[in-house]
């Protein structure tokens, strides 16, 4: 199946500024890309709803950034689930509110 990454966007992959989009981040873009280079699948997992995920998305596009689903598990997951969990299935979650215990 292979890496699968579940990235946040506000704060994560641009500054907060929320609802307006802040500054990129290139430091963690560049790292996401090349984990999208070296076979991982992007989950974009963003509290954005509707015209704000759009405009995340095109953001993102032109950062370079072309994720495989949008606040959605991949077809493959649920497939091998046999359902769409509500939680979002990722081998790693990058987010700017991450604690590690």
């Amino acid at each position: 199946m292979g890496k699968i990454i579940a990235c946040d966007f506000d704060g994560t992959l641009c500054e907060n500024k929320f609802p307006s989009i802040g500054a990129p981040r290139h430091e963690i873009i560049d790292a996401l890309l090349n984990e999208q280079r070296a076979g991982a699948r992007l989950i974009l997992w963003t509290c954005r709803t509707e015209a704000q995920v759009a405009e995340a998305v095109t953001w993102c596009a032109d950062h370079g950034i072309i994720f495989d689903a949008i606040n959605d598990n991949l077809p493959d997951i649920k497939r091998s689930f046999g359902c769409d969990p509500r939680k979002v299935f990722a081998n790693e979650y990058w987010d700017d509110r991450n604690k590690l215990i």
